[in-house]
């Protein structure tokens, strides 16, 4: 709990406090916002607001983490390393692509492939990673029916047992793992990437969305397989879960949720940085990670459920696009872009869409704990 507290708070305030600073360093140097031309007409006058400001929560975030555990003297594992990983991975191919931008000063930075391409190899190191290196922090003897941080199941409130790639053998499993591991994580990347299109619309999102494994990883903890006085209560340990170090991932969540809190101070309408694709990616990489890690793969439809549909938006938009040759459902996508045209001020659009955001998470955190509530040996 400590490490959590202290971890969260310094992230806070090292954004809260840093973020004016990183917003004239990218000012001077000319990391400033390219604003498409079709895009909506009153965007434009955003031209040239720092971007990049992905950089500053995910710094905050990792120095969070570390400063948590120094203080609290608590051990360090590889599930935070896997998700701040992934977060700093992801967050790299984004930087790569706003640096092309900023400097070419054209929306187009890294190509559509050349983006995907970056972000399924970062997915693959993280999948490969958890799967063929174990985790023994904090091992007990009633813990050693799991000795790695993941295991092959595909999961939805814990692992559905008969939905396991390892039938597939050795090899053909691990694959597959790695292959539902990288849907997971580029869908989650670019939902949060296509969000990403008004003043604090992701960062408010991501806020809710990342909370959540807080609540999670707290729960799985207290019911985790790893307590041998949850694995000794007959009425529990059928429902343990089967998590490595479920309270770092909350601590890990906390510190990310804490430096989105401390950034959204200066992210909010009107926007003085913008998060970029740095940030974009790099939190949904994170939110992926807590996803697969934390073995609720497929809940994360409900608590990332505004990001699957204002994704689900563009992907509407298009096919309606090509197939009645020139006819559109929306006026523009993503969504967002959609109510702007219709007249909502981007603030209203912004808070609406967080109102939806924590509705699904709500949704999400419920089916969790009801899974849970309801199971019966």
């Amino acid at each position: 709990m400590i490490a959590l507290l202290t971890g969260a708070g310094f992230s806070l305030v090292f954004t809260l406090l840093t973020t004016p600073l990183f917003i004239k360093l990218f000012n001077r140097i000319g990391w400033g916002q390219f604003i498409r031309d079709d895009g909506p007409q009153s965007h434009h006058a955003k031209r040239g607001t720092p971007t990049m400001g992905g950089i500053v929560f995910i710094i905050g975030a990792v120095l969070g983490y570390f400063v948590g555990h120094l203080i609290a003297g608590d051990e360090f594992t590889l599930v935070a390393f896997l998700v701040m990983f992934l977060m700093v991975g992801l967050g790299a191919v984004g930087f790569l692509d706003d640096f092309l931008k900023t400097r070419n000063q054209r929306s187009l930075g890294l190509g559509g492939w050349s983006k995907i391409l970056g972000q399924v190899i970062v997915a693959a190191i993280f999948a490969a990673i958890a799967l063929n290196f174990p985790d023994e922090n904090n091992l007990t003897p009633v813990s050693t029916i799991v000795d790695d941080v993941q295991h092959t199941y595909i999961s939805f409130v814990r692992d559905i047992e008969w939905l396991d790639f390892a039938s597939f053998g050795l090899i053909g499993g691990g694959i597959l793992f790695a292959l539902w591991s990288i849907v997971i994580v580029v869908s989650a990347s670019n939902g949060v990437n296509v969000a990403d299109g008004l003043d604090g619309l992701a960062t408010g999102a991501s806020i809710l969305a990342i909370t959540s494994y807080i609540f999670i990883g707290f729960w799985q903890n207290n019911q985790s397989c790893f307590n041998s006085n949850v694995y000794d209560d007959v009425d529990l340990a059928f429902k343990c879960y089967q998590v490595r170090d479920p309270l770092d991932l909350a601590v890990i969540a906390a510190c990310i949720v804490g430096s989105l809190i401390g950034f959204l101070w200066w992210n909010t309408s009107p926007a003085q940085i913008f998060m970029g694709d740095t940030g974009s990616l790099g939190l949904g990489g994170a939110i992926a990670a807590l996803a697969i890690l934390s073995r609720t793969d497929i809940l994360l439809v409900f608590i990332g459920g505004l990001f699957l549909i204002v994704t689900g938006s563009v992907i509407l938009q298009r096919a309606y696009f090509k197939i009645t040759k020139g006819k559109r459902i929306f006026l523009m996508s993503p969504l967002h872009h959609h109510f702007e045209l219709k007249g909502w001020a981007e603030i209203t659009v912004v808070v609406r869409f967080w109102i939806i955001a924590g509705l699904f998470v709500a949704a999400g955190v419920g089916i969790f704990y009801l899974e849970w509530a309801t199971a019966r040996p």
